[in-house]
């Protein structure tokens, strides 16, 4: 679910490091909302879209 529909930035894993250097999985998840979005039609579609997309105007909120 964490995916955006415009750039698919999406979840990616690694390794959280403790002070005593020991390691443990960790993801991380992409800032992902679910907007209502205006489609090269004119009609509305909600799709998730990540933060950054909606900051830099790749899409046009409906």
């Amino acid at each position: 679910m964490a995916k955006c529909a415009i750039c698919e930035k999406a979840a990616h894993f690694g390794n959280a490091v403790s002070h005593s250097h020991r390691r443990s999985n960790k993801m991380w998840k992409a800032n992902v909302k679910s907007v209502k979005v205006k489609v090269n039609g004119g009609a509305n579609k909600k799709m998730y879209v990540c933060t950054s997309c909606l900051r830099s105007g790749l899409v046009e909120r409906a």
